[in-house]
């Protein structure tokens, strides 16, 4: 039976960093969007947001949630489409011809990086049946992420007065998309190539609209959107010295300088702190050893996201058996340390044995070799 112990305020960890960026005041940055959102994926924190609960149109961004649904059945089932009439679409696409055939994870690479509305079209009348039926899909998916402000009524994007979201949202939509292996792979490719199934041998190259994977080092996925209701819209994620985060622009006449003037923002406030607790160590009894007692100490420390500055306070919650059984080898993983922020866990690290205990053969009694002698 596994025990577990709880040891309230055992983690404190102090930040203290000065810091200055040109251009901004103590209010924090201004940015040309109508509505926006830096949010910091390590924590869930909101960094900095301007109107990020206004419902507005979000364009093309709308098809983060397309690729992703595609990938998810894409990953049980990369079926081969073919390409119908009613598929067909208006607007930015990746040009594919009634009678094309192609996988759907390639379906997937047209969304993403040339924002292919015929490529959203076959995804829908492929997974749902229709786009009305896949609209139901796509909603049914946003519940379940936390998306309570949005509406999806087109697989694309394209203008429609029931079809929605907020810059919370939509953050809320890639930080959930990024966690997908397959699709932060694919967001962050400047360009892929798509073999066709028919016409045969046919190989087209496709590159990614997302010009800020080129404009900032630390960009690492994102999808751009326009449409004449909606503006410039842009949601974008990057990485820099394990802070994660996501900045969401939606009406934004200067999308590309919003977003790295945020990053820039959140990057100089945020740091990650490695090789926290480290040190935790405590002995545990042992069964059947030549030694009473092991040490257990935690295989690596943890790592913990937090503003530069900030107090921050950590739980600690050991998980372990009461006591262990000899033979153990050095190195040998126990149980693990789970690690708590404020009710949110944010991670867990291995607990080992810091040395080998050998198993103490017991010398049996007089009258216990006699028994075994005799075959009793």
């Amino acid at each position: 039976m596994k025990w577990c112990a709880v040891i309230f305020s055992a983690v404190f960890l102090t930040i203290v960093s000065c810091f200055s960026v040109c251009g901004e005041t103590e209010k924090g940055i201004e940015v040309s969007a109508k509505s926006a959102i830096l949010l910091c994926d390590n924590t869930d924190d909101v960094v900095f947001e301007k109107n990020a609960d206004e419902r507005l149109s979000m364009a093309s961004t709308t098809k983060i949630m397309t690729t992703l649904i595609a990938l998810e059945h894409a990953q049980q089932d990369d079926k081969t489409v073919t390409f119908t009439q009613d598929m067909i679409a208006e607007g930015s696409s990746m040009y594919l011809k009634v009678g094309d055939k192609l996988k759907l994870s390639d379906l997937a690479t047209g969304m993403m990086m040339v924002s292919g509305n015929d490529s959203a079209n076959a995804v829908a009348v492929t997974l749902g049946g229709s786009q009305e039926k896949f609209a139901d899909i796509m909603n049914g998916k946003a519940k379940e992420i936390g998306m309570n402000h949005t509406h999806f009524v087109t697989p694309s994007g394209l203008d429609d007065e029931n079809h929605y979201s907020t810059a919370g949202d939509m953050a809320k939509l890639m930080q959930y998309a990024m966690h997908n292996e397959d699709f932060a792979r694919l967001t962050a490719q400047k360009s892929m190539k798509v073999t066709f199934i028919r016409p045969s041998d046919v190989v087209n190259t496709y590159v990614n609209h997302n010009k800020l994977l080129s404009m900032y080092a630390y960009c690492n996925g994102g999808k751009t959107g326009f449409t004449k209701k909606s503006g410039r819209c842009l949601v974008t994620s990057a990485e820099k010295d394990g802070v994660k985060l996501i900045a969401v622009t939606l009406n934004a006449p200067d999308d590309w300088n919003d977003h790295m003037k945020m990053y820039d923002y959140g990057f100089s406030r945020l740091q990650s702190v490695n090789g926290i607790d480290k040190e935790f160590h405590f002995g545990v009894d042992v069964v059947g050893g030549k030694q009473n007692t092991v040490e257990l100490q935690v295989q690596s420390g943890i790592s913990c996201v937090a503003r530069r500055g900030e107090n921050i306070r950590l739980t600690r919650r050991v998980i372990a058996d009461r006591f262990l059984y000899a033979p153990l080898k050095k190195g040998e993983v126990v149980g693990t340390v789970q690690y708590y922020r404020d009710n949110r866990k944010i991670g867990e690290i291995p607990l080992v044995t810091q040395s080998s205990v050998e198993y103490k053969a017991v010398s049996k009694s007089l009258w216990e070799r006699v028994l075994s002698f005799l075959g009793g």
